[in-house]
């Protein structure tokens, strides 16, 4: 095994270069790479994308014109750790524009991709070893769809 560590493979039916770009427009430290296309041995078009590489924040994908047979589902998630709320309301609204807000920080992006908006003090909160902060931060969290970093934390502190 090389030491580039991992690649997220995401299954698109069409869209893989339209989701590779709007990734690209929405996190820091992204980059376009290769474009593959398929060729006349199909079982695409030929020329049309086969995979498109790309790096979003920092992480490897590879967005790959697969077909309908596959689509996304809440299994797997993407984790976006925010600082306070201005990055966090950020990605929310970026990435559920088009898409469809769920639960506790879940949304669905326009792909069907599925990502966590979280605050990065989050799991801190709700794993507190004080069962009556972590009590609060928790039943907050669970009231919550986009997450109101001020509300939690004064959930915690019992305010």
């Amino acid at each position: 095994m090389t030491t580039d560590g991992f690649t997220t493979c995401l299954w698109f039916d069409g869209q893989a270069e339209e989701a590779a770009n709007h990734y690209l427009s929405i996190f820091k430290d992204s980059e376009l790479g290769r474009i593959g296309r398929y060729t006349e041995a199909g079982p695409g078009p030929a020329g049309s994308v086969l995979v498109v590489e790309f790096k979003a924040n920092g992480q490897k994908f590879v967005a790959l014109n697969g077909g309908p047979e596959f689509t996304f589902n809440e299994a797997i998630s993407f984790q976006i750790h925010c600082a306070d709320q201005d990055e966090l309301d950020y990605y929310w609204s970026r990435l559920s524009e088009g898409g469809e807000e769920v639960a506790c920080g879940w949304l669905k992006d326009k792909y069907g991709v599925s990502w966590q908006v979280v605050p990065a003090e989050l799991i801190d909160m709700i794993g507190d070893p004080d069962p009556e902060k972590a009590k609060r931060a928790t039943e907050a969290m669970l009231s919550m769809t986009k997450f109101d970093i001020g509300a939690l934390r004064r959930a915690y502190a019992g305010e």
